[in-house]
């Protein structure tokens, strides 16, 4: 009788294994055919909607998450949460080595917006570069913003003029967007004003909170015209550390900010990577009070903002009203400086 019981649990136990490996098996089979949220495994129609309305709606997006991200969003285990990521990261071709002959075919494939000078054009290896974060900063009256509204309009010029025919998302979080000025370098530069106006999106951010979230909503607007002849090619934050420095005064403080700006330059980076756009943001400086020698002035934002920033360039005043551009941190261009001036075509040379 012992013996019977003994088998039996044993016979189960092979069932058991053979229906895993069976499922295991169907599952890799399923990773070619996952075509939407649903056809995750693990994912039904409730939990979909959860990462729908948190903007987690391709699987793309379900990708390059975290698993963190998820378990909160979904209401689910980490450890289900890691095998949606993984399932999608299959499905969307994400995650897998592949040779540096064909990432260099991919790199060439990457856009670039001209900043309307050829000097400065030159010093960023042809331009505002896709796929990445360009940090610029400098002191007040630089030519950060300066810089931004050239790019704005500049990026809605074809490809062949040093654009990429796309529109712009404009976040501003201290004021400075100036559809005058827009309308001033589009004319010059022989675009439509009105129509360079229509191209591009301009939202305040009030806080820190509400800068965050006007980029979770910039993902809607980049998905709504992703089908259409004026896709969005860029993204201008300027600037990015006002709200962050304001708020979180102190050393107490230090901790809780840089968190909360890791996770914003995620979402930028993700954003820029997702839909294949240019980020640029501005950023102020401040006095390195120990520093003898040398130019003092240093980037607010820390070791997180040094990291996560592709380019970083640093704008100050020349001579005779000039601006000199130094290319500080890149990881495949050579540091150097460009010369340009600011006139009423934008930056130019």
């Amino acid at each position: 009788m012992a013996r019977k019981k003994v088998d039996e649990v044993k016979e189960l136990e092979e069932f058991e294994e053979l229906e895993i490996a069976e499922s295991s098996s169907s599952s890799k089979r399923k990773v070619k055919e996952i075509r939407t949220l649903e056809d995750l495994p693990g994912v039904g129609p409730a939990t979909a909607e959860k990462l729908r309305e948190a903007g987690y709606d391709t699987i793309e997006a379900i990708a390059v998450a975290s698993p963190l991200e998820l378990k909160e969003i979904a209401g689910i285990s980490e450890g289900a949460a890691l095998k949606i990521i993984q399932a999608a990261r299959e499905a969307a071709n994400i995650g897998t080595f592949m040779r540096a002959d064909e990432y260099y075919q991919r790199r060439r494939e990457i856009g670039r917006i001209s900043t309307g000078s050829k000097a400065l054009d030159k010093l960023l290896g042809g331009g505002i570069e896709t796929q990445a974060i360009t940090e610029v900063f400098g002191e007040f009256g630089s030519g950060k913003t300066q810089l931004a509204h050239t790019l704005a309009v500049m990026v809605q010029k074809p490809p062949e003029e040093g654009g990429l025919g796309g529109s712009v998302i404009w976040i501003d979080t201290e004021n400075t967007f100036r559809p005058e000025r827009i309308k001033q370098i589009a004319e010059a530069r022989g675009l439509d004003p009105e129509e360079a106006l229509k191209n591009i999106y301009v939202a305040r951010a009030f806080n820190s909170n509400h800068q965050m979230l006007l980029v979770e909503k910039a993902e809607e607007i980049i998905k709504e015209r992703t089908s259409t002849d004026r896709p969005v090619k860029l993204l201008v934050v300027d600037s990015l550390m006002a709200h962050f420095r304001s708020e979180y005064v102190g050393r107490g403080t230090l901790a809780e900010r840089q968190q909360k700006l890791a996770k914003h330059l995620s979402d930028l980076h993700r954003l820029a990577d997702l839909y294949d756009i240019a980020v640029f943001v501005t950023n102020q400086v401040q006095a390195k009070p120990d520093a003898f020698f040398g130019d003092p002035t240093r980037p607010v934002g820390g070791h997180i903002l040094a990291h996560s920033a592709t380019l970083r360039i640093y704008l100050r005043k020349g001579k005779a009203g000039k601006r000199v551009a130094r290319l500080i941190d890149s990881p495949h261009l050579p540091e150097g400086e460009a010369v340009f001036r600011i006139t009423e075509k934008g930056v130019e040379d």
